[in-house]
Order: C-alpha cells, then structure tokens, then sequence
C-alpha cells in the first residue's frame, strides 16, 4: 500500500518535527469580486463568514476594508493584535492537541495579498517573529497580486519558508464565469509561473462538482494545474452552504452538487495522475453546522475520510 505524500509528511521531512498551519482571519481584508473592483457579490459559492467566523470578531474594523489601491490603514494596529490574539490560542491548542513544535502562519479567510505592500510587510513580519513560527502560507487570487509582492516574498523565503496558495478551482473560462469568479484560467496560469519563476512555493486549490462540469472536465483541470508547476494540492467538493448565490441556484434546481462517489471517483484519478513530488494538503472539505444545505455528505469529514480510504486500498493507496 502505497502512501500518499501529504504536507504533513512534507513539513516532517524538512523540520524534523511535527508542524502545524495556524489559519488566521484578518478584518479589513476583502476580494476583488466582492469589493466591485472585478465583479459584485464574490464567488457564487462564498460565504466567507461561514469558514471565518472569527471575522466578526474586531467590530472595530466593520464596514473598513482594504484593497491594493487604499493609501492608508488606520486599523493596522488592531489587525496586529487581532493576529497575535489567534496565534496564541491556536498554536496553544495545537501544541497541546497535536503535539505541534513549529508552526506555519496561514493567512487563510478572503485575498491576502489585496492591500498595500506596506500593511502585507507589517502583517507577514509580525507573524514570522512570533515563537517557534518557520513560515507563512497565503491564500490569495492571481488578479490580487503583484510583481512588488512576490519580489517581496521572495525575499522572504530566503529565510523563511512561504508558500502562496491560488484558488484555481477549473481551467475552463466558462465555469469561473458562471461561478462569477471574475478571471479567467490563463490570469491563473501566469501568475503561478511566475511565483515559480521567483522559486516560491505554489499551493492550488480545485474544487470538482462546479456546475456543468463533468468528471473527465475536472481531470484536466486538475492535469493542468499539475503542469503549471504547483508543489501542493488541495481537492474540495462543491458544497452549497445558506447566504449565497449558489443556494438560491440549488433552490431553483438550477444546480445539482456532485454525489460522494462522483467525488471519490474524480478524487482516485486525480490521486493516481499526481507527480510524485506533489504533495497533498487536502483531499476533501464539509461544514458540520447548519450553514450546510447540501449534499449532506459533506457534513462529516471524518466519514468522508474513510469512504475514500475504503476506494483508495483498491488502488494501492493510503492516504
């Protein structure tokens, strides 16, 4: 049985210890599809409230957002307190829970690399001066990015280790259209090459079940994003959750989320055409609250977890 090269693995091999991803949400940051500067109302599956509710936590900061434009951020020194608040509960929590030693900084909730260069430095250098941190990973979009950031960045990694993590979800122009992703593939193409060009490390997200995509759509999608040179992975069902477009389109039967098995079925094939080196962060995501509206298979990663193991074993692979 073979395993599958997961992070984790990837993180022990380099560090010689158990390390783990702070995710970090930080009020002020926003999404050029939400903000009007690409598009209105985000992504039609978004709903980022429900992945970061500690967002609502700064009501300082409500109504106040940034973007790669703004020219001033009176609000920078509660985003650095807001970031040292969650570092410190959830490396405790990983410490103690996991037995975590180092730790990755994970700027994970909206698009965190849309403000100026000047609040992205005093955020990224904060959380690399924190205890026992050997890294950052930033969640980000190819249209919220600029060559002055990734020569930043790639500063950086000469001393720490960064990885920048693009939601690339499809290569097909006319799926990020219908979901009103607001860029099309080759913006993500370029802006992964050219992370690469700068020796940074490329995380991609993919997310199977999108509307009218097939099983054999989602497989070149995912070859692609192989192609384009990413290091890491992460593969997500389409699930629909309360307060967004795509709930409306579900209640109007005008989208039908991909089934369990459609989903392990694209995920084995994925699994099985994946460059070795390329190590996977993520085979699968849900939500275990009521924000869920379907498939209700996503409510329970754990069990998700082992229906996909069960698949796997008949491949030769553990993950």
């Amino acid at each position: 049985m073979e395993q599958i090269y997961t992070f984790g693995s990837y993180l022990q091999d380099k560090f010689g210890c158990k390390v783990y991803k702070i995710p970090i949400s930080i009020s002020g940051f926003t999404c050029p599809n939400i903000d009007g500067t690409v598009a209105r109302g985000g992504c039609t599956f978004c709903e980022n409230e429900s992945f970061s509710p500690s967002l609502n936590s700064t009501k300082a900061l409500k109504g106040f957002y940034l973007n790669l434009q703004s020219k001033s951020n009176p609000y920078l020194n509660k985003q650095l307190l807001q970031l040292k608040s969650q570092f410190d509960a959830i490396s405790a929590r990983a410490a103690k829970e996991y037995q975590a030693t180092k730790f990755i900084v994970y700027f994970q909730s909206f698009t965190n690399t849309y403000a100026p260069l000047d609040t992205l430095k005093a955020l990224y250098e904060r959380a690399l001066e924190f205890d026992n941190v050997v890294g950052l990973s930033i969640g980000t979009r190819s249209d919220s990015i600029n060559d002055e950031t990734l020569e930043y960045l790639a500063e950086l990694s000469n001393r720490s280790e960064i990885w920048i993590e693009y939601g690339i979800q499809s290569i097909y122009d006319k799926t990020l259209e219908r979901i009103n992703r607001g860029h099309d593939s080759a913006s993500v193409e370029l802006w992964i090459r050219k992370s690469k060009d700068r020796g940074l490390n490329v995380c991609g997200h993919l997310i199977y079940g999108l509307p009218d995509e097939s099983e054999q759509m989602m497989i070149q999608s995912t070859l692609r994003s192989y192609e384009w040179g990413i290091d890491s992975v992460k593969y997500h069902p389409l699930y629909v959750v309360k307060k967004t477009a795509l709930a409306n389109e579900y209640a109007d039967n005008r989208f039908t989320p991909i089934t369990q098995q459609s989903y392990i079925n694209t995920l084995k094939q994925a699994l099985l055409l994946k460059p070795p080196h390329i190590s996977v962060q993520r085979i699968t995501a849900g939500i275990d609250d009521d924000s869920l509206i379907a498939p209700l298979w996503c409510r329970d990663k754990n069990l998700q977890t082992i229906a996909i193991n069960r698949e796997l074993r008949e491949v030769g692979l553990k993950y």
